[in-house]
């Protein structure tokens, strides 16, 4: 290894909820810690998401009175992520899960609320539950960050300019106007960015906030955080039980067999070269492969590309490579944190409440409906892979609505009746006629098969019951459902002319496969045995939930939890899975609304 560059205990690449976390845990234990970044913001995917986290039985949970126990915790997460997750990843994530969220409720000025009722994503499922186990951060103001707020990296969909929403406001603010609830809450939302503008505030509210109360707890630590510099390799050194000075060079490609991870090799932003050693170790948490098209096609099904998803533009797989020519083992790297999405010209829209909301349906390029509109958004989307071919292809599929949907609900942010951007029409993401035989000519799919799927689908509505996909049968399809829609909160007639078809991708939030790793966070390789000195956490490694995904923020969870875990071996701490952590210091939770600004 090169001698004279700077040296840490541990080096973590990447700046997203994983690193951050793993930052932070390392400093509250003594290490000296850098956190590397490749692009010119810190917050990765985890800014621009929604900011949430699951973690059952936490502090936040228990003063909002939300009950839980291990076992049902364990029994979901077991159903939810299968066999092929070791029992012992899924055990430390939901021991740890919640000393992690007390170390950074200790450690920074965050503070959560528990999300009302944002169902599990299979309540009905062993364990589950209908009130959910979703948390959210209290809105922060990010003039706390001072210049440092510059460099946050901005949301993927940005608000109008003092306009700060939560999940929980998002959920009735979809609704438009056809709720009392969602008028009250457009009002409260609006009367806090007017206290926001009067006080001459920043307030931040989901992932922006989530990051930037973790930045903060940072900069209190001295815990530097390198912009615009790039890893460009893993440094390997001899391994001191057999002087094997190891391989694994991204270069070559060669895998690597032996030695300690020890450091990293990286480009700062003046060009210059530098050896980054690490005493303890190296945390890769630099994100998923989501934006790097050749990786996408050598893993993936296709259709697929970098344009659908709305992760972070850094995200290009440098860490899982660089893993892999370590010696770790890839998992999962065919997946992703899929959801059903509309490639509209400023860039991908996710959806939640608009497949959900009564008044449309998904069909295929034959015109028939496949899959229940309102499943978990990865379900949604491994059924148009499963059911895609070149006689009916599910990709594009289309959302079918009618004019009364647009009447009294949200749609990608415009408000209901307000026209669609004609832009939206001219690039091919949506179209509209006066009648159903029109649109699918317009789309291409048969007008017959339409007009049968739309007709078998409003008997369905007027009875309340979807008797072919079980749509609204399960207490997370009513989450973004209408209330005031009865006997069914997910169903009702597409009959008010004009008609709408909205192309539907299988967009993502990122990738979710990459390296395996064991309780402790550390990389593996493919006889299980442990790659000394180096870590992955997030979307960098073969994440916990498997192949689904158990409800909001089961991202965010535990990409945390497991940065916690690699910063704590790095550290030494031993105990039980070498697990204990500080007691915090600082107050846990607040109530829905508590720290929001009116």
């Amino acid at each position: 290894m090169s001698d004279g560059g700077p040296e840490f205990d541990l080096v973590i690449v990447g700046s997203g909820a994983a690193g951050l976390a793993a930052a932070l845990t390392a400093a509250r234990h003594g290490l000296s810690t850098v956190v590397i970044e490749k692009t010119e913001y810190y917050g990765g995917s985890t800014a621009r998401s929604g900011g949430g986290v699951w973690i059952p039985g936490n502090s936040v949970l228990r003063q909002a009175g939300i009950t839980d126990s291990p076992v049902q915790a364990s029994a979901y997460l077991a159903h939810v992520a299968g066999e092929g997750v070791p029992e012992s990843l899924r055990n430390a994530f939901l021991e740890h899960g919640p000393a992690m969220l007390d170390l950074v409720l200790a450690s920074t000025p965050l503070r959560f609320a528990w999300v009302p009722n944002y169902s599990d994503y299979y309540p009905e499922a062993p364990g589950g539950k209908s009130s959910g186990r979703s948390i959210e951060p209290v809105p922060i103001d990010g003039r706390i960050l001072g210049p440092e707020l510059a460099r946050l990296r901005p949301p993927y969909l940005p608000a109008p300019a003092g306009i700060t929403v939560t999940q929980a406001n998002y959920r009735w603010m979809s609704l438009g106007t056809s709720h009392p609830r969602a008028i009250w809450t457009t009002a409260r939302v609006t009367g806090r960015m007017i206290v926001t503008k009067i006080r001459k505030r920043r307030l931040l509210s989901m992932g922006q906030a989530l990051i930037t109360g973790l930045r903060a707890g940072l900069a209190a630590t001295d815990v530097p955080i390198w912009l615009n510099t790039a890893v460009t390799g893993l440094e390997i050194a001899a391994d001191p039980s057999t002087g094997d000075p190891g391989t694994g060079d991204p270069g070559t490609g060669d895998p690597g067999t032996g030695g300690r991870v020890a450091g990293v090799r990286a480009t700062r932003e003046d060009g210059s070269a530098v050896v980054v050693r690490a005493r303890k170790g190296v945390l890769l948490a630099s994100g998923g492969f989501e934006k790097n098209d050749e990786m996408r096609r050598q893993y993936q099904r296709p259709p697929i590309g970098i344009d659908w998803t709305v992760g972070s533009p850094g995200n290009t797989g440098e860490g899982i490579r660089f893993g892999e020519a370590a010696g770790g083992v890839l998992e999962l790297m065919d997946d992703a944190w899929w959801g059903p999405s509309i490639p509209l010209t400023g860039g991908p829209v996710f959806c939640l409440a608009e497949r959900s909301l009564p008044g449309c349906i998904f069909v295929s390029g034959a015109g028939e409906r496949f899959v229940n509109e309102s499943a978990p958004y990865v379900d949604a989307v491994h059924v148009m892979y499963d059911r895609h071919t070149d006689d009916n292809p599910h990709i594009p599929c289309w959302l079918i609505a009618d004019q009364r949907y647009r009447n009294r609900y949200v749609f990608t942010g415009m408000p209901p009746r307000k026209p669609l951007p004609r832009r939206w029409y001219k690039s091919g993401a949506v179209f509209r006629a006066d009648s159903l035989a029109e649109l699918a000519g317009q789309i291409g799919v048969p007008a017959d098969a339409l007009a049968k799927t739309v007709e078998k689908f409003n008997d369905f509505a007027r009875t309340g019951k979807d008797e072919d996909f079980g749509r609204g049968d399960s207490a997370y399809d009513h989450y973004y459902g209408d209330p005031n829609c009865r006997p069914n909160p997910n169903l009702a007639p597409l009959a008010q002319p004009p008609y709408y078809a909205v192309k539907i991708v299988p967009g993502d939030l990122g990738t979710k496969g990459g390296l395996r790793t064991d309780e402790r966070a550390r990389v593996l390789r493919a006889d299980g045995s442990v790659i000394e000195g180096l870590y992955a956490a997030g979307n960098t490694s073969a994440m916990v939930m498997g192949r689904s995904y158990a409800g909001p923020g089961a991202t965010i969870g535990p990409a945390m939890t497991f940065g916690y875990l690699a910063a704590l071996d790095a550290a030494g701490v031993t105990g039980s899975l070498g697990l204990h952590h500080p007691e915090p210091s600082g107050g846990s939770a607040a109530s829905a609304g508590d720290g929001i600004e009116e």
